[in-house]
């Protein structure tokens, strides 16, 4: 016997992943009728071909004295053989749009479902291997759908007319030795395969972990060219790929130890109606055209029986990939709007933190009681030192999370229950640290507005200060910025982000350490454009360099996940605290 494999997971939904794959079908479901139409139609044109060959073969039979070749009996053959190919090239042009259709529908539900999972979920996620599971799972609905309805399905059909030809034409012990062989066949394939299902799920996890190490180490390839770790980087992927082939090699040896046994109980089966029909032939009881019909339905028979083992080893591969896929759709999205959630729709909007308490984790604490208000068409502003939660604050105010206490209001309006979509609307961010997609500057200003016209878009680069620099580059806006940005700089980053936050044009600004990456002329620029349009606009400013929130109508000074200052700039100097202690180092740091 092949070595033991690891176990596969206890209980594996392979009905309740066939059960989440028929709602897509049943949109389809008259092509879904028709195709099977097509298929029994063509398997009848199929076990007939045999049938009109002992015919033939009777009819010029030597014995029997032939005076003229069965022109009619040939006709026939030949009309059942080209049915049969007909009707399944038609049976596969009608299902084509059922598999396509699925597949879509399926990629756009799990792709949709994604953006709707938590941001908890996408700070935890591997990117490769999701991207693995997805293109795994879709390859896998295209091979369920189309060798279950067309190689299982047909091979059954087949089985029982066949079954119903030789009880009715030939002795019993025909059908029990065929029907034996099968059932034999396919206890051993069911059997093994079962045993098989643990290295192949294991391969499954190794590739994943594989393909994820490589796209991190890709997207990190400044970092890695910083530290020199090129070798070590490939080491960290081989030894992925090395675990992931010492399983493949098992996996092999015992798909060898399944094709072999499969191959045995054929050739004991053929051999065996064979032998009894050549037997009945000599003795008197069959003719020649019914040798000739017994081989030809074993022919037709265990040709796609033996093909079957391999069906069913990939459907049961295609169901493990399919489960992983069908697994991230049933993720709990964490943050959902609530059955009556109101659309938020407003130009002035007040915000306010009522005593805010919340933890990414229940043994991690970030804020504790956060009490403020910002009136609408007010500046608010946090500092504090890095770690003290004042990042935390713009997530919640998205709503990636929900607070553990408290509340956040919108004019008076709990954020939990007003629309996710309508929220978010209303709030443009422009963060420390700016990702763009790897595509055109037009582009990714745009995000923010894509409807916007291109005249749009030009102003709000213009208010940006970063016109100029495009307009300066060889293909202007429709530079492409290459994966996260990496070929602009951290400033020129930054502003794309300002020009997209200002196209968008929301009532409520968040000013995550906006200018952090710039220098200081261009900062001072671009501190009179946010300036500009901060006003009449509800704001809140997260910095650390405090020459940027002096002409806050707030400021708020926060250490380890509380307020602990709040006032003015000159009433924050006056009253001589923290904020002052922070001014003044800010300040020796600048001149030294």
């Amino acid at each position: 016997m092949p070595p033991s494999s690891p176990s596969a997971p206890a209980n594996r939904q392979d009905w309740q992943t066939l059960k989440s794959l028929l709602p897509y079908l049943w949109a389809y479901k008259w092509r879904v009728i028709l195709a099977l139409s097509l298929l029994v139609l063509a398997k009848f044109a199929n076990v007939g071909v045999p049938l009109v060959l002992k015919d033939i073969v009777d009819a010029l039979d030597a014995s029997q004295h032939p005076l003229a070749v069965p022109l009619a009996l040939v006709l026939a053959y030949g009309g059942l053989r080209l049915a049969s190919a007909i009707l399944g090239e038609a049976r596969d042009a009608v299902f084509a749009k059922v598999t396509q259709g699925a597949i879509r529908r399926v990629a756009l539900q799990v792709f949709e479902h994604l953006h709707r999972l938590s941001l908890r979920f996408h700070l935890e996620r591997q990117t490769g291997g999701v991207n693995r599971d997805i293109d795994r799972g879709t390859k896998g609905i295209a091979f369920l759908l189309n060798f279950t309805l067309f190689n299982i399905l047909p091979t059954l059909v087949e089985i029982v007319l066949v079954a119903l030809v030789l009880l009715q034409k030939y002795d019993w012990y025909y059908a029990a030795i065929t029907f034996g062989t099968i059932a034999v066949y396919i206890a051993f394939t069911l059997g093994v395969t079962e045993w098989r299902m643990g290295w192949r799920k294991a391969m499954n996890e190794l590739d994943s972990s594989a393909n994820s190490k490589a796209v991190d180490s890709l997207l990190n390839y400044e970092t890695v060219k910083y530290f020199n770790n090129e070798r070590w980087e490939a080491r960290r992927y081989d030894d992925s790929l090395a675990q992931w082939e010492a399983v493949a090699i098992k996996s092999q040896v015992s798909l060898n130890f399944l094709n072999a046994g499969q191959a045995a109980i054929i050739a004991v089966g053929v051999t065996a109606l064979v032998w009894l029909a050549a037997a009945d032939v000599v003795a008197g009881k069959m003719s020649l055209g019914d040798l000739v019909l017994v081989n030809a339905f074993l022919l037709q028979l265990y040709g796609p029986l033996n093909f079957l083992g391999f069906v069913y080893r990939e459907i049961k591969h295609a169901l493990a990939d399919m489960e992983k896929m069908f697994a991230l759709m049933g993720r709990n999205t964490e943050i959902t709007d609530a059955p009556d959630a109101r659309a938020l729709a407003t130009q002035a909007a007040e915000v306010r933190f009522d005593n805010v308490v919340f933890g990414y984790d229940a043994e991690r604490q970030i804020l504790f009681g956060v009490d403020f208000t910002i009136p609408a068409g007010h500046t608010l502003a946090v500092v504090g030192a890095s770690g003290a939660g004042k990042s935390t604050l713009s997530r919640l105010l998205y709503r990636f999370y929900d607070v553990s206490d408290g509340g956040i209001l919108i004019n008076g309006q709990d954020i939990r229950g007003l629309q996710q979509h309508t929220l978010r609307e209303h709030i443009g961010i422009v963060p420390q640290d700016t990702v763009l997609f790897n595509d055109t500057i037009y582009y990714n200003i745009a995000y923010g507005r894509p409807e916007a016209t291109r005249e749009d878009i030009i102003e709000a680069a213009r208010s940006a200060h970063i016109h100029d620099f495009i307009a300066a580059l060889p293909q202007g806006y429709d530079t492409v910025v290459g994966e996260r940005g990496l070929k602009l700089s951290g400033g020129e980053k930054q502003r794309v982000a300002i020009a997209r936050t200002i196209l968008k044009n929301p009532p409520i600004l968040i000013f995550d350490e906006a200018t952090s990456a710039l220098d200081s002329k261009t900062e001072k620029a671009i501190q009179a454009e946010l300036k500009a349009i901060a006003a009449n606009r509800t704001t809140l400013i997260i910095a650390h360099r405090l020459s940027t929130v002096v002409d806050a109508d707030e400021i708020l000074v926060m250490e380890g996940g509380r307020v602990v200052e709040r006032g003015t700039h000159r009433a924050l100097l006056d009253a001589n605290g923290v904020y002052a202690r922070m001014w003044a180092l800010q300040a020796s740091e600048e001149a030294g």
